[in-house]
C-alpha cells in the first residue's frame, strides 16, 4: 500500500486499540500494514526474542560451523566512486553526516529461515524467499506515553587490543555521533516534548561467528500527548527516514544518497515493529540478506562525515557482514 494508506490504516488501528505489525520501506514505496491475527504466514518476526513463530520448535544447529557467509566485496575502487561524491557533497556544506550503503555478493547459497532461527538480534524479520533481517538497532519505542530512541553509530572489531577504549576517543566517532544524537533529539521534538539525552555514547558488544564488534548507541526520550494513540502512524511517518541510517540534514542527505547508492534501498534501512494496542516496539531494517534474481547480497554501510578515510569506511562495511549467533 502506498504511505497515505499506511499511516492512516496505522491511525485508525491505534485510536481502536488493535494490535498491529507494520513494515515500511526506506524510499516508503512498499508499505504493509496488518493485524497481528491476519499477519500472513509468509512473514515471520520476534522483537527482543518474543514472538512465537513456526520455527520455535525446530531445533536449532550447530551455527558455528553451519553458518557461513562467503563473500566477493566491491573493490575499494568501485566503493570509492560514491564515497568520492559523498565527500564531495560534504565539503559543499550540502550535508554533515551521510550513512552511505552498499550491497556485497555472497558467494555461497544462503537458506534466509536457517539463517532466521539461528541468528540472535533483538529485531528479527523473515519474509520468505526475500529476505531476512537480524537487526540490533531500536527505531523507537513506546511506552507508558514516552518514546525513545536510540541512535547507533560507531564500530569497531572488538579483538583490538583496548578497543572499546579506542572507539569512545575516535574524534571523527565523537562528531559523528554528536552529529545523529542531536538530529533524533530534533526528530522527536516534532512529535514530543520535553525531549533529553538520558545517555550518552554507551557500548555494546555484538557477538557473531567470525568476529565480536562494540557498537556506540546513545538514548533519547520524550513526552508523547495524551492521545498519541491515535496518532500512531502520524507520529512514526514524521520520523522516517531514521536519521542514523540517513544523516543530517534529512532531506538534502537522502538526495544525495540516491546520487551515491544509484539504486534504492527496498527495506533494507527501513523499519519494522508492533503495536500492541498501547505500547510500540520498532527496529530499524539493518544486517539485512536479501535473495534476488542474481543471487544472495548483505546489504551494509556507515557514516561519512568531513573526517572520514576511504580505507577504514571500506573496512567497516566488510566488518558489517556477519551473523550474529545464539
Amino acid at each position: 500500500m502506498d504511505k497515505i494508506t499506511a499511516r492512516n490504516k496505522m491511525n485508525e488501528m491505534g485510536a481502536a486499540q488493535v494490535p498491529f505489525f507494520f513494515m515500511l520501506d526506506f524510499e516508503l514505496k512498499k508499505c504493509e500494514v496488518y493485524s497481528l491475527i491476519g499477519l500472513p504466514e509468509t512473514i515471520q518476526f520476534e522483537i527482543d526474542h518474543q514472538r512465537p513463530s513456526k520455527f520455535d520448535l525446530q531445533k536449532r544447529v550447530n551455527t558455528k560451523d553451519k553458518i557461513n557467509l562467503n563473500y566477493n566485496p566491491m573493490s575499494l575502487e568501485d566503493y570509492n566512486k560514491g564515497f568520492s561524491l559523498v565527500k564531495e557533497e560534504i565539503q559543499y556544506g550540502n550535508s554533515f553526516l551521510l550513512n552511505l550503503t552498499n550491497k556485497t555478493e555472497l558467494v555461497n547459497t544462503i537458506d534466509l529461515e536457517e539463517i532466521y532461527k539461528n541468528s540472535s538480534a533483538r529485531y528479527k524479520l523473515l519474509v520468505e524467499d526475500e529476505f531476512v533481517v537480524f537487526s540490533p538497532e531500536i527505531f523507537v519505542q513506546i511506552k507508558d506515553g514516552y518514546i525513545r530512541s536510540f541512535p547507533m553509530k560507531g564500530t569497531i572489531d572488538a579483538s583490538i587490543e583496548n578497543a572499546e577504549e579506542i572507539i569512545s576517543k575516535d574524534q571523527k566517532e565523537i562528531a559523528e555521533h554528536y552529529t545523529i544524537v542531536d538530529l533524533i533529539r530534533n526528530d522527536l521534538s516534532i512529535v514530543a516534548k520535553n525531549v533529553k539525552v538520558d545517555r550518552f555514547r554507551y557500548a555494546e558488544r555484538i557477538q557473531s561467528a567470525n568476529k565480536d564488534l562494540f557498537q556506540i548507541s546513545s538514548e533519547i526520550s520524550g513526552e508523547l500527548p495524551k492521545d498519541y494513540h491515535h496518532q500512531i502512524g502520524e507520529i512514526i511517518f514524521k520520523l522516517l527516514p531514521a536519521g542514523s541510517i540517513s544523516g543530517a540534514p534529512k532531506k538534502k542527505t537522502c538526495d544525495i544518497i540516491q546520487q551515491a547508492e544509484q539504486e534504492d534501498r527496498g527495506y533494507y534501512t527501513g523499519v519494522f515493529g508492533v503495536f500492541d494496542g498501547q505500547d510500540l516496539d520498532a527496529g530499524v531494517m539493518i544486517r539485512f540478506i536479501e535473495k534476488t534474481e542474481n543471487g544472495f547480497y548483505y546489504r551494509s554501510g556507515g557514516g561519512i562525515t568531513f573526517q572520514s578515510e576511504l580505507e577504514k569506511e571500506y573496512q567497516e562495511m566488510l566488518d558489517k557482514i556477519y551473523v550474529p549467533l545464539h
